[in-house]
């Protein structure tokens, strides 16, 4: 095995930097998220910064039937609980996951009141904020902050395996950034720019708080090198994880219209393909980095084509370990200086 391997001893004895078992690693037992909708809207549907919202999105399609805005939060957490038990048995404690549209995007007292509403839960230890890096201000980052420090619910108390007694919840904060040019998120009307995604995870990194991030490869317009390239800017980030999703055409979206009309604009992968792009990638990207997800998985009912066929993400992360292999490669071989931000 390769020197440069062995060096960054990666968990479970993977090429990569894997986010599964990284919460067991931490806190000594599973912690599910339960995907949440809490009704909440973006500012470019709603015309604040644009009508329409992201052209690839439909949300129905990311997320799972027990997760619907008619139903209240607890109804939510209780029927994805018993959801999630039904593949992970020994699971005891679960992550309020506030995942459907932008979920910061109310003013501060209402986020309280949802927050604060999910975390009453007996079962749920913490929640993860998925949102837009313009949906956030200095009075939302720092009632996170306080909230992760134990300083706004008087009396909280959960026991985790590896902790004993926590009197402060979990805290993650998703941001939603797609892409690194300009050009790319204007054309797939995000509404803010590159900067902005930048500002708002130094400001949440700066508070302390866990921040992940997603990306999609494949957005018109973006070639192969310029997604490659990408993985400098997503290396100066100061986050501890990161999602990939490879670029589905949901039907019924503008992009799907976008695709039918101008194809060439678009770099399609073959799994093989995919495979291996991915691995150029994870060679670019800093170790300490955490890799959530590097493909996304949309319901066959919602696109047009499933060019991989049904295929689940369980192989796909086995071909992906199968593929590194071959290459004799790991995550963050090509860097110079292999800068760790977060230990």
């Amino acid at each position: 095995m390769a020197d440069g391997f062995e060096k960054y001893g990666f968990p479970d004895g993977k090429r990569y930097n894997s986010f599964v078992g990284y919460f067991k690693r931490k806190y000594g037992e599973r912690l599910q998220k339960i995907v949440l909708d809490a009704g909440f809207t973006c500012p470019n549907r709603d015309g604040r910064v644009g009508r329409g919202g992201c052209t690839y999105c439909d949300n129905a399609a990311f997320h799972p039937s027990y997760s619907t805005a008619g139903k209240s939060l607890r109804q939510q957490m209780d029927e994805g609980i018993e959801f999630h038990k039904v593949r992970y048995r020994t699971t005891e404690h679960y992550l309020a996951y506030f995942q459907s549209f932008s979920n910061t995007y109310a003013p501060l007292e209402r986020l309280r009141e949802l927050y604060e509403e999910a975390l009453e839960h007996p079962d749920v230890v913490g929640i993860v904020i998925g949102t837009r890096p313009d949906c956030v201000d200095e009075d939302k980052l720092d009632y996170l902050e306080s909230l992760a420090n134990g300083r706004v619910l008087e009396g909280w108390r959960r026991s985790l395996a590896g902790e004993g007694e926590r009197t402060a919840p979990v805290v993650i904060v998703e941001y939603g950034i797609e892409s690194c040019y300009d050009e790319t998120l204007e054309r797939i009307n995000r509404g803010h720019d590159f900067a902005t995604a930048q500002r708002a995870v130094k400001m949440t990194a700066e508070r302390g708080l866990d921040v992940g991030v997603h990306f999609i490869l494949g957005l018109p317009g973006e070639t192969r090198q310029m997604m490659l390239d990408s993985c400098a800017l997503i290396n100066d980030l100061p986050i501890r994880s990161v999602k990939f999703h490879q670029l589905q055409i949901v039907k019924g979206t503008r992009m799907e219209k976008e695709y039918a009309e101008r194809p060439e604009d678009f770099e399609r992968f073959a799994l093989d393909e995919y495979l291996d792009f991915f691995v150029d990638m994870l060679e670019r990207l800093r170790p300490d980095l955490f890799i959530e997800r590097f493909v996304g998985e949309v319901p066959p009912r919602f696109v047009n084509e499933t060019p991989w066929g049904l295929i689940r993400n369980v192989e796909l992360l086995r071909l992906l370990e199968k593929r590194l292999e071959e290459r004799d490669t790991w995550q963050g071989r090509l860097l110079k200086d292999q800068i760790h931000f977060i230990m």
